[in-house]
């Protein structure tokens, strides 16, 4: 690939952060010792050397400790927020002033700023991208087609991006190939599962401080992510209704003991509402004007979407602020319905996302899969793949090391016996 220097500097809140940022993006790296490895393989083998890469992602300690992996690699890198409320300020701070790493994010930053950085980061001319919504490719597509003649792959590592993604190819319109990180088992089954699970009362319970015993938790989406929010909630004692649309993940959530009924009838009797679908309005009007006084609406899908915020605003006789993450609307009837985070991503919005430990796999899917696509001797044509088999079980078996937990091992024996179909009973 021929490279050209890069002239960003970066868009940040404060340059006086980055001691801080520092200190935290180091904490994290103890957790995450399988980006620890492929860094140290990439600081020595340089397969991304050159390469320009533009990353649209939440901008964390955990997300900071990939991009040092990747500019380690040799990438000639820049980064931007995914979500105008998911940026830790000291990171990126750190990332641009301590690393050399061209960061444009700003925690509450509006939505021009929002998008003016993601110009910013297509001014690089990237030759790889990684998305985290497909905001940038989205951009890329709509906005900045010229690139595609540049561009000769990129990753996509959440459930509502991969839809989109979907989508894209479904419809002939996307003009390079991705790999779906998210539809990895070692992303899916962990960071959906566990990270979203954790973080999602993590960030509500810091913006609220509310106690979940006793609480009717509705948890609209039995994904992977509904399924850790859902575990999660019962475990600190919520009763927990599951809201669905689709029959099998409704009939295992039957099995596994919670309620599960229409959205319209659990819009009486929840206490707190968190959406994980990755569609829009999920949690509509309709539903809005059916909760008690107290609600508590939150949303840890990717985009605020999910809620029709537009329609609560449009009910309330007043709204306002009454603590940190905390928006009130207040009802004709007197009511009180109470809005976290804006609507956006509350684990993220009012905490610190997901725990390094389950990101540490997600964040290896991300680097192995961009150095995969790089040493690809033929161009993969437009269209969404999964990640390779080889590359999933790799980061399993790094990750199983790194805790210290070993398996056994087939015998020839045994692996003749599922490769044979003539010996039975």
């Amino acid at each position: 690939m021929t490279t050209v220097e890069s002239s960003a500097k970066g868009d940040i809140r404060d340059p006086s952060l980055a001691e801080e940022g520092v200190r935290r993006i180091e904490w994290a790296e103890r957790e995450m010792p399988v980006i620890r490895s492929i860094r140290e393989r990439f600081k020595k083998d340089k397969p991304l050397q050159g390469v320009r890469l533009a990353g649209c992602l939440h901008i964390t300690t955990e997300t900071a400790n990939l991009a040092l992996a990747l500019r380690d690699g040799g990438a000639d890198l820049v980064m931007c927020a995914s979500n105008p409320l998911s940026t830790q300020d000291d990171v990126a701070a750190a990332l641009t002033v301590e690393y050399g790493i061209p960061t444009y994010s700003i925690k509450g930053e509006d939505d021009d700023t929002y998008y003016k950085h993601l110009h910013s980061a297509l001014d690089h001319r990237p030759q790889l991208t990684m998305d985290d919504g497909a905001d940038l490719v989205a951009t890329i597509h709509q906005k900045r087609r010229e690139l595609l003649d540049t561009v000769v792959g990129g990753t996509e590592e959440t459930t509502t991006g991969v839809i989109r993604l979907k989508a894209m190819a479904k419809d002939g319109a996307l003009g390079y190939p991705i790999i779906a990180v998210n539809e990895a088992n070692t992303k899916h089954l962990f960071d959906n599962r566990y990270g979203t699970g954790q973080s999602t009362l993590d960030g509500i319970t810091r913006a609220t401080n509310i106690l979940w015993a006793g609480k009717n938790v509705v948890v609209v989406g039995y994904g992977w992510c509904g399924r850790g929010v859902a575990m999660r909630a019962r475990g600190m004692g919520a009763k927990v209704i599951v809201i669905e649309v689709d029959p099998l993940p409704a009939l295992e959530a039957v099995m596994e003991g919670y309620q599960v009924m229409p959205m319209q009838e659990a819009s009486e009797i929840g206490d707190i509402f968190i959406s994980v679908t990755g569609d829009i309005h999920a949690i509509d009007g309709h539903h809005m004007e059916a909760m008690k006084d107290g609600a508590i609406i939150a949303n840890s899908g990717h985009f605020n979407v999910e809620l029709n915020i537009e329609a609560l605003a449009g009910m309330a006789e007043g709204r306002r602020q009454v603590r940190p993450f905390v928006e009130e609307f207040k009802m004709a009837d007197g009511r009180k319905i109470f809005l976290l985070g804006e609507g956006r991503l509350i684990n993220l919005a009012a905490a610190e996302g997901h725990p390094a430990s389950v990101m540490d796999m997600s964040f290896a899917n991300q680097a192995l899969c961009i150095e995969h696509m790089v040493l690809q001797e033929k161009p993969l044509a437009p269209d969404v793949y999964v990640v390779p088999e080889e590359i999933d079980q790799d980061i399993a078996r790094m990750k199983l090391e790194a805790v210290g937990v070993q398996i056994d091992e087939l015998t020839e024996e045994q692996k003749k016996y599922l490769s044979s179909w003539d010996v039975g009973t």
